[in-house]
């Protein structure tokens, strides 16, 4: 049954993530130009590489893999989204953080914290919603999918696209859920609704999306791992010095990434702060939903972020291990005091963890004293 979602909750869900995009006040004046945003949008041609690099905001392209102030190396800036066949990486300099990686391209060197990893796989759409089903969780599998507007915006998240008249796109590994399809357009679109009461607690928003850029999920996306395995023989060990994450069956290593945990400073500021910090000790899983809408703060340091994949709650204040597709900072501290990790990470560490979850169900809570896996935080104090 679907459990209700309190204020309490969307309290909690406010600290998960760490969107792009701020809050800010509405400008009703431009609900006049809203056109484009109804228009129904193909997918659009895709450059043709195994990997394509999605800008996740503007960035710099530069004459040499550095951002050493005392060298003008910046050719130019390129605009979010912008698309790059990923050749190769290659180590270089880059001043007061941890990745040291740019993409090399043609044209110059690319920081490869700002530029998401996706590929282009289109899908065969469906033509109906499965029989006795209400919808279905689709993952985006192209670099971006254009969606079209049903309805008032009604979120944060999109309400800031149109006041920087940006599309509303969704982004390679988010997980969206479909409730209707149609071909009236003469393509088949999905419909993604954001209900508030629904499958992900989004804000209300609808929109009409390219099905060709979706895959429908099957419960072998969602298989537990290593089911076998006594689940009190599963823990994981996430070490927020080095920003690394370990997953062990009866003390063996099975899984290593690294992650992207709580910032150390404040947003406004840029002082040093613990505001946002990743809790450490044992953490104890105890929802885990397929995809969830994540949002919180104020005017000032507000984020909005629909769609974000593979939650792994582990913390009574809204700490999730989860999918990041708005960077490619894993190494650094820059979340909102969630666990930030690759997508492909997060959906590995959704399966194997306890509770294990099927798409039929697509999230469960658990009460203390009942729990999922136990997850250790540890961190060096200097």
């Amino acid at each position: 049954m679907q459990p209700s979602f309190s204020r309490r909750d969307f309290l909690k869900v406010a600290g998960l993530g760490l969107g792009a995009l701020a809050f800010n006040p509405f400008d009703l004046s431009l609900i006049n130009n809203l056109a484009p945003y109804y228009t129904p949008k193909r997918l659009p041609q895709f450059p043709n590489a195994e990997i394509i690099g999605r800008l996740v905001d503007a960035t710099d392209i530069r004459s040499r893999p550095t951002n050493d102030p005392a060298q003008n190396t910046a050719i130019k800036t390129l605009g979010a989204d912008t698309l790059i066949p990923w050749t190769r990486e290659v180590i270089g300099s880059v001043v007061a953080l941890t990745n040291q990686k740019y993409l090399e391209t043609p044209e110059g060197y690319i920081w490869s914290s700002r530029i998401q990893p996706t590929r282009n796989l289109p899908n065969t759409p469906i033509t109906e919603i499965p029989a006795g089903q209400s919808g279905f969780w689709a993952e985006v599998t192209v670099p971006y999918v254009d969606l079209t507007l049903d309805g008032a915006p009604v979120s944060p998240w999109i309400q800031s696209l149109i006041q920087y008249q940006f599309p509303p796109r969704a982004y390679y590994s988010q997980v969206l859920w479909i409730d209707q399809i149609r071909q009236t357009n003469g393509f088949v679109e999905y419909r993604w609704n954001e209900s508030p009461n629904g499958h992900g607690y989004g804000f209300g928003d609808i929109f009409w999306a390219d099905g060709a850029g979706l895959k429908v999920l099957t419960e072998a996306d969602v298989a537990p791992i290593s089911p076998e395995i006594d689940p009190a023989e599963k823990k994981i060990v996430v070490d927020l010095t080095y920003q690394t994450l370990s997953a062990f069956e009866a003390g063996r290593e099975v899984f290593f990434c690294r992650i992207s945990s709580g910032a150390v400073f404040d947003p406004l500021t840029g002082a040093i702060s613990d505001e946002r910090a990743t809790p450490v000790g044992d953490l104890l899983t105890h929802w885990k939903i397929i995809s969830l809408n994540m949002s919180g703060g104020g005017s000032a340091a507000g984020y909005s972020t629909p769609a974000v994949p593979w939650d792994t709650v582990i913390s009574g204040e809204g700490i999730a291990i989860h999918g990041a597709f708005w960077h490619n900072d894993f190494g650094e501290k820059r979340s909102h005091g969630c666990i930030n990790v690759k997508p492909e990470d997060a959906k590995w560490l959704f399966r194997w963890t306890t509770p294990y979850i099927s798409l039929a169900q697509s999230e469960m809570r658990m009460s203390l004293p009942d729990h999922g896996t136990v997850v250790t935080t540890t961190e060096l104090k200097v």
